[in-house]
């Protein structure tokens, strides 16, 4: 199961310090429990008779559960620790700790209502919060806080921190895993998009290369009656308007080479791809690759143009994080003397869902007056439709060894701009000071958009669970 559209799979620490009232104790699991239901999670938990109260007191409840923790490792995606009360901050830790498991950790605890404080009813799980945490911190066990130091486990703000928290366990999951396609070689004329396999392998990202040559003798090869080019042949239409003008031949060259490329994609098990998108295939094949791109991109199978790998996994973070298609754009022209707007754009391979709007389909401008436009059938064109974006950039800093980012939030504005291709016009607060920070970091002049505010799950997922560096503009 690909880990963009994986059900997760959240393990439950429920502690308790035995002089607290037990009855807050079940209340809290039941309702955590529902929580995580609700959120479309499976919950890896003990029956609740497998210890005193269903909940994690003493060193053998720490041992029960590290047992059950690492017989499901292989598909345990995060930990919730929920404190009803004060907790025993040693039987927590020492579970998650015998556990060998090495997955995001969520910590909450059950807020006090001030007129249940009596003994029988207080729950001091705002101080045992803390010394789980100090605990946390001795022990080296990165983890997630709630948006408040206490909230009610059945309550909306919680609901939605458990949201928040299966997309940062998508996130490094996915990452931490991630297999992402090199499918041709780079543009000689684009050193800007060059990276470090060796660099992204240490984060546990493996690049899958392939000759493109590889690709186009395969397509070449598939017959008309094909059931998957049928197929996708009918994908391809209803996908976006077709003008009249394009040639029978030229669409069904898009889905041969479509096919080709989905069936590599899965024979190599890849969450994303980057592909040689000029000039090669047309020259060579005679068509180009933004449709098939596209629409992979619409399966939240993210694919980047001009072999920019680091770019694919920054596209493929964004479709972790939140569920959608992301684009892959440059930051391209200026809007006249606007200082917080700017026009980023490409051919395009923009997926469908991603320009928020209907879409044409048909050849690319700039290469098609230089390659003719017969070969260049299948840019996606259109603009991008409004609305909140998130912006994430990746790159191999091969001078110091490490990955290092970018990530901001802004908006897609309906501004007009007499362009062709796939156009979006952008408006960013201190747009200024973000690309002074990009040209002097040497960054690549692509970047990964998607729709949605989704830094915060990002910026959580890489400051708290990757070594990376990581410069978060103005969020």
């Amino acid at each position: 199961m690909r880990m963009v559209k994986k059900k997760l799979s959240i393990g439950v620490l429920v502690g308790t310090r035995g002089f607290f009232n037990a009855e807050l104790v079940s209340g809290v699991r039941k309702s955590l429990l529902e929580q995580i239901a609700k959120a479309g999670f499976e919950a890896v938990v003990l029956p609740e008779n497998a210890t005193p109260n269903g909940a994690v007191e003493s060193l053998a409840d720490a041992d029960r559960y590290a047992d059950l923790l690492r017989n499901r490792s292989g598909d345990i995606d995060g930990i919730i620790v929920s404190l009803p009360n004060f907790g025993d901050e040693l039987a927590i830790v020492e579970a998650i700790r015998r556990s060998k498991l090495d997955v995001p950790v969520l910590v909450h605890a059950e807020e006090d209502d001030i007129d249940k404080v009596d003994v029988a009813r207080r729950r001091d799980a705002f101080c045992g919060k803390i010394s789980v945490c100090n605990n946390f911190y001795q022990y080296n066990i990165p983890f997630t806080d709630t948006t408040s130091h206490t909230s009610k486990v059945a309550g909306e703000e919680f609901a939605a921190d458990i949201d928040r928290f299966g997309r940062i366990c998508r996130v490094v999951a996915g990452l931490g895993g991630a297999r992402i396609g090199a499918i041709g070689a780079r543009p000689a004329a684009f050193q800007t998009v060059r990276f470090s396999e060796k660099i992204l392998q240490d984060s546990g990202i493996t690049v899958v290369p392939v000759d493109l040559s590889e690709i186009i003798a395969a397509a070449s090869k598939l017959d008309n009656r094909d059931v998957d080019v049928k197929a996708m042949l009918e994908r391809i239409r209803a996908y976006g308007h077709i003008p009249s003008a394009i040639l029978e031949a030229n669409i069904v060259k898009q889905a041969k080479l479509s096919v080709v490329v989905d069936r590599w994609m899965a024979e190599n098990q890849c969450d994303a791809s980057a592909i040689q998108c000029w000039t090669s295939i047309q020259e060579n094949y005679g068509c180009s690759t933004c449709l098939s791109m596209s629409m992979m991109g619409e399966d939240l199978m993210p694919s980047a143009c001009e072999v920019d790998v680091t770019g694919a996994v920054s596209m493929y973070t964004l479709a972790l994080a939140s569920g959608s298609a992301p684009g892959l754009l440059d930051w391209n022209n200026n809007y006249g003397s606007d200082p917080n707007k700017c026009v980023n754009t490409h051919c395009s391979n923009f997926p469908k869902s991603f320009m928020g709007r209907d879409i044409e389909i048909s050849e690319l401008d700039i290469l098609g007056q230089t390659l003719g436009k017969p070969n260049c059938f299948g840019a996606i064109k259109g603009h991008v439709a409004p609305g909140e974006m998130t912006y994430f950039r990746l790159s191999t800093d091969d001078t110091l060894g490490m990955i290092s980012g970018y990530l901001g939030e802004g908006e897609f504005t309906d501004d007009p701009f007499p362009m062709d291709g796939g156009i979006a016009v952008c408006r960013v607060d201190n747009l200024r000071g973000l690309l002074r920070y990009i040209t002097k970091n040497g960054f690549e002049h692509h970047v990964a958009m998607v729709r949605g505010r989704h830094a915060g799950v990002i910026q959580e997922a890489i400051d708290t669970y990757f070594d990376w560096d990581l410069y978060t503009h103005e969020v």
